[in-house]
């Protein structure tokens, strides 16, 4: 039996981008960017350790807006389109670069890479990547659990309960859509937690869920085993909290893992280096420049001078860090073990998009670590927290403190300057949404699908995403435009169903643009 426990989990979440009112659309790029570099590698791990004989666990959330993409015809399409072109482009690379030996040797694996990721993607998946998630949840060694339905941050819901109700609870609908039976676990979105949401899940039949560390370290009464074991909240549901030391050592671009100098930089892309018009049939069709994926040189240091990347090299020291961090697990458990009346649990959650995307490397160290941890030691073992809290399933009852894992802790990323216009619309439009499913709870079929397209247009509206965009200062015009063209289609829905006069041709439109959650119940919100 091992010292102890470790439960990685990932964060797999994009915000719903889909355009089919134009052919070609950047935004789009989040979603094949992170299918060719993080969901098909990380699937491409799993497989090898199955193939291999490997134990292991994994955690993942995969959002309600990402799963509606990942099953979309239209972006399924795009994405094949979008990999046909970089395979086309590497095809060019290999031929441009074949007087120097190290670039082209990139080059090559380029083109190999987003072969397979083709190859994968049409004929193993069927172009749909979550059947593959839902193979490896089905055999029980990854664990998937889901999130808000539009990653709407719940502390800024407070005002009305029925918004945070329907995140939740439409958030499980889709999961159990997707994935057969409805959820054990939720990520909270931005780990955003308030005390009342434990209750809202507890109805939802969901067990866990995962705040930040000051969440549960400031709990009352305090947890006798710290962020180390989970607490039970007042409403039912059980709390874990990040393990501090663990997450920084992966997610810190400065103290972490993914600033080695080995590794590929992601900012030296072949979309800025390279020859405009070399590059122009392969850009969008606004002609602006982008990334594109082809990344030549590693990090090297703080210089503008970088080495050529050496893929060997990085392997190396992926496997060298993932032993590392297997090391300090097994030290921290041996020190902790001592101290409690069960093996600890280590919590350890990252956005999923930090491997392979931003951290070129990263599905390579969770394969090292998976496959040391399963053969190299017998401290700690991968474990699911369904497996645990059946294990150890008395729990000390202790009430949560509101947390999130933005900058600071807590609200300030969602609710500043640049962003705190949008919340005075976003809670009145709660207030009518809950208003007209309280009125209206046997409409029509056209005021049901009008009913039902206002439920969408909000919860699109709510998404943490576009004030999180506005902090940050990227792209901010396209998500103040998505917040505004949301509010601005609830109300103008608002006002047709009280009046009865729904405008058809309109109202098809917009369900063809935001199709999502297609078997959405308006009554939610009552």
């Amino acid at each position: 039996m091992p010292l102890g426990y470790l439960c990685l989990v990932l964060h797999a979440h994009l915000p719903f981008v889909r355009h089919p009112e134009y052919d070609d659309f950047l935004e789009e790029d989040w979603l094949y960017e992170a299918i060719t570099e993080t969901y098909i590698p990380l699937l491409e791990v799993f497989e090898g350790l199955e193939r291999d004989g490997c134990d292991w666990r994994l955690t993942m959330s995969i959002t309600p807006t990402l799963a509606a993409m990942l099953s979309d015809p239209l972006l399924q399409y795009r994405y094949v389109r979008h990999i046909d072109n970089l395979i086309a482009l590497t095809g060019k690379e290999i031929e441009r670069t074949r007087w120097q030996p190290e670039f082209n040797q990139l080059a090559h694996m380029y083109h190999q890479r987003f072969r397979r990721a083709r190859e994968i993607f049409v004929n193993q998946y069927q172009n749909n990547l979550l059947n593959g998630f839902r193979r490896f949840f089905e055999l029980g060694k990854l664990e998937l659990i889901t999130c808000g339905a539009t990653h709407g941050f719940l502390p800024l819901m407070e005002i009305n309960r029925n918004a945070m109700r329907a995140q939740i609870e439409i958030g499980a609908r889709e999961f159990a859509r997707h994935f057969g039976r409805r959820p054990q676990g939720i990520w909270l979105p931005e780990c955003g937690y308030t005390p009342g949401v434990d209750e809202l899940l507890h109805e939802a039949g969901i067990r866990y869920f995962f705040m930040d560390t000051h969440g549960v370290l400031f709990a009352e009464p305090r947890p006798r085993y710290g962020v180390y074991a989970p607490i039970l909240c007042p409403g039912g549901a059980a709390a874990l909290a990040r393990d501090t030391e663990s997450s920084k050592q992966v997610w810190s671009a400065i103290e972490g893992y993914p600033g080695d100098y080995v590794y590929r930089d992601f900012y030296r892309d072949v979309g800025f280096d390279l020859d405009y018009e070399y590059l122009k049939p392969h850009l969008h069709e606004s002609g602006i420049r982008t990334f594109l994926g082809i990344k030549y040189y590693r990090i090297t240091g703080r210089t503008d001078q970088k080495e050529v990347y050496n893929r060997q090299a990085a392997l190396d020291k992926a496997a060298e860090h993932a032993g590392n961090f297997m090391f300090n697990r097994e030290k921290q458990v041996e020190w902790l073990a001592g101290a409690m009346d069960r093996p600890p649990l280590i919590v350890a959650p990252y956005d999923a998009e930090l491997f392979g995307h931003w951290w070129f490397e990263g599905p390579d160290w969770l394969n090292f670590l998976f496959r040391k941890i399963h053969w190299d030691q017998n401290t700690i073992k991968t474990i699911t927290v369904p497996e645990y809290l059946e294990r150890y399933p008395r729990l000390q009852q202790s009430q949560p403190t509101m947390s999130s894992w933005g900058y600071k802790g807590y609200c300030e990323v969602w609710l500043e300057g640049s962003n705190d216009w949008i919340y005075p619309h976003l809670h009145e439009d709660a207030d009518r949404m809950t208003e007209l499913a309280r009125a209206l709870p046997n409409a029509d079929d056209l005021r049901r699908r009008a009913l039902n397209q206002a439920a969408r247009e909000l919860l699109l509206a709510q998404s943490s995403d576009w004030a999180f965009i506005m902090k940050t200062g990227t792209m901010v015009e396209y998500a103040r435009e998505r917040t505004r063209v949301h509010v601005l289609n609830f109300n103008h829905l608002y006002e047709q169903i009280k009046r009865n006069e729904i405008d058809e041709p309109w109202l098809s439109e917009i369900e063809r643009r935001h199709n999502l959650f297609p078997d959405i119940d308006y009554r939610v919100f009552a």
